[in-house]
This record gives structure tokens, sequence and C-alpha cells, in this order.
């Protein structure tokens, strides 16, 4: 019995077949930019180039904030990443001067794709495709690699270069000067932020979480300085086989996330929850990098209009859902938040109207939460309305 949301998520992706393009010992192309580095050896780490058999612009292959702004598909996003390839090398975490790593680091401050060229110990074979990263094609070990002459984002070029300056307060200043997230993220994991004797190598899985609590925490910081909103809000969006509900209440912030599978395997209806009150989270999230994501991205609105709220967020996922990472979450919540929003007076009627599109009862959703059980039963809310199907 799947009692955990990881454990279903990798009987999920365990029998999907995903087709690699077929690619030799040598490879010249481009890489999008893009890196990955693993966490399997930690404290080394395997980091390398992301690279493609394309040249010219590949920005797309890499860039998780244009994919659902620009309406592309499943099929589409995975056709992407079975683009990339993969080179890398065993390295440890300190190892900031190796020649390979500024050569990674090139690549995480470029403006622009990069021509690359490659030699591999061997054929790139396989395909990598779990439960907690976004999918790419073959990889190999690297023997050889050359980029051409790298173009640095400017705001990037500046974080580099300035050694006093810690990774938190960099990452908050990048995003603040509208550089993407999936690019702030890249220069966080190779160490090409940060106070100079700090510098290290992040695996990605890890560098992605970081940045985005990194980011929440400072957004609350500011957040709970703010007015409290008057009324409930609802927010909406769905893509990639994904329904979003976001309930913003007039509280204090707190937050409960749920996320629902809903027959995308066979006949299960799976749910899973996890929630902060106001006094913070200690232990980290048993649904994973999706919570800090959401709330990053939620709270990053909120400051915007200069408003504190609660937070309470309804996720579902549906047959033909294939998970491809943290992104999915994090751009779905962007989006959804920037979608005119319906306002109402009491939780009641805000939960009647989420009800109608979720497919799961608002009821299962009650049972299994914490803070949203507990704001129904403060209110001497009656739960029978949501026990009608």
């Amino acid at each position: 019995m799947i009692t955990t949301k990881n454990a279903y998520l990798k009987k999920l992706t365990e029998n999907i077949q995903m087709k690699s393009v077929n690619i030799r010992k040598n490879l010249e192309g481009s890489t999008p930019p893009s890196l990955f580095i693993g966490a399997w050896a930690y404290p080394k780490v395997y980091a390398g180039p992301m690279m493609t058999q394309k040249t010219g612009d590949t920005y797309i292959l890499d860039s998780p904030e244009s994919w659902i702004k620009e309406n592309k598909t499943q099929k589409d996003i995975i056709n992407y990443r079975m683009q990339l390839i993969r080179g890398k090398q065993l390295i440890k975490i300190n190892d900031i001067e190796n020649p390979f790593v500024e050569k990674l680091q090139d690549i995480s401050l470029a403006s622009k794709s990069i021509d690359s060229e490659a030699i591999f110990s061997k054929k790139p074979r396989g395909a990598v495709f779990s439960e907690d990263s976004t999918p790419h094609g073959p990889s190999a070990a690297i023997e050889k690699f050359n980029i051409d002459a790298v173009k640095w984002d400017k705001q990037l070029e500046k974080t580099f270069y300035d050694t006093d300056l810690k990774a938190n307060e960099a990452i908050f200043k990048l995003h603040h000067k509208n550089v993407p997230f999936s690019a702030i993220q890249k220069a966080f994991s190779v160490g090409a932020m940060g106070i100079k004797n700090k510098r290290k190598l992040v695996p990605t899985r890890w560098s992605i979480t970081a940045c985005d609590s990194t980011l929440a925490d400072q957004f609350l910081k500011e957040v709970r300085k703010f007015d409290i909103i008057d009324n409930f809000r609802l927010y909406e969006f769905g893509s990639l086989e994904n329904y979003y509900a976001i309930i913003l209440t007039p509280t204090e912030w707190q937050y409960e996330w749920y996320e629902a599978f809903i027959k995308i395997l066979g006949k299960e209806e799976l749910l899973f929850s996890d929630y902060e009150t106001n006094t913070g989270k200690k232990e980290y999230s048993s649904v994973g990098g999706c919570f800090y994501t959401c709330k990053m991205a939620v709270l990053d609105s909120l400051l915007k209009e200069k408003k504190q709220a609660g937070l309470i967020v309804f996720r579902e996922a549906y047959k033909g859902y294939v998970p491809l990472g943290v992104f999915n979450v994090r751009e779905n919540i962007k989006n959804a938040m920037n979608q005119q929003y319906k306002e109402f007076e009491t939780l009641n009627d805000t939960l009647k109207h989420a009800d109608k599109k979720l497919k799961l009862p608002i009821s299962r959703y009650v049972k299994k939460g914490t803070l949203l059980n507990e704001m129904l039963h403060t209110k001497q809310t009656t739960l029978d309305i949501y026990f009608k199907r």
C-alpha cells in the first residue's frame, strides 16, 4: 500500500519509457544554457553540462518560465528535455576553481545559448525520468568539453564578482532584478554566488528548494508587516493535466497544501497534505519541494500587492499527468496569481465555489487537513454541505 507521495511518484515514473536521441561519443551543438548536478555521491557530485545536437538558439529546451506561458504541452516539454544530453564528471563540492567547474559557471551566467562541443568516454545512453527532477536524455562521463566565448547576463555577473555578498542576499537581489528563477538556481548550484570562501557546488534538486525557501522566507518577513486582506479570495488555473484552486484567507500568514492524484495509474485517488502555522515549519515538508515553491510564488504576489493573508491550496493531477519537476507547481501558481480572483465573504462560500471544479469532494480535503479543519470548526461551520458527494 502506498502511503507517501514520494513512493507514489516513484511508481508513477518507473514504467514510463522515453525515447532518447541517438548520440555518438563526439558531440557538437549547443547548451541552452543548461547544466545538472547530481546528489548521489555527495560530498562529491556528478556535475556537467546539458547539451543538444542543435545549434543556435536552444533556450526553450531549459526555460521552464516560458513553457506554460507559451501553452506548451507535456509532449512538447518532454520532447525538449529528451534532446538534452548530460555530460558529467565526479567533482568535490568545494573544488570551485576546477577548470571544468569554471566552464559550468560560464554556462550558468550566460545570457543566451552557447555553441559547445564534447567528447564522452562512451556513447551516451538511457534517459532520466524520476519522481523529483525534470527529465533529460542520455548521459555519459565527459572527457573533453569546450564552449565558445560567453556573454554573461549583467545582473548575474555583478553577483558573481561580489564575493562579499551572501548567497541568500544575492538570490533575493537577482529576483528583484527580474532574473528568471531557473537562471538564479543554476548560478547558485555551481557556486557562482555567495561569500568567496563559502562557495560550493549544490545538487540541482537541493538548489531549487534552497532558492525557493530563501525567497519565501525573505518575502514572509515583509508580508507580515502588511494589512490583512478583507475577504476570502479564490484564484484558479489549470495546465499540464493539473488544476489549482488557491484560497487566500483574511488571517495572518498560515499555509496548508493539498494535492490529489486521481486515477492516473488506475482507480487510485491519493491525497497528500502538509501545513505550517504562523510560527513556521522546522522539518522538511513531507510533500517535498512543491510545498516551498508554492509558498514562494504566493508570497511574491502578496509582497507586490503589499497585503498579508493565509493560504490554502488544492492541487489535483489527472489521468495523463506526467511528473516533470517542481517548475510545474511554481509556474502554475504564478499564472494562477496573475488571474482575476473571485471574492467571498465566508470560507463556506469560497469552498462551495471551489468544490464545483475539484474532482475530489471538499469533504475529502477537510478530513485530510489540519488548518482547514480547524478554521471550519472555529467558525462553528456545519460540515454537512461538504459531504453531499
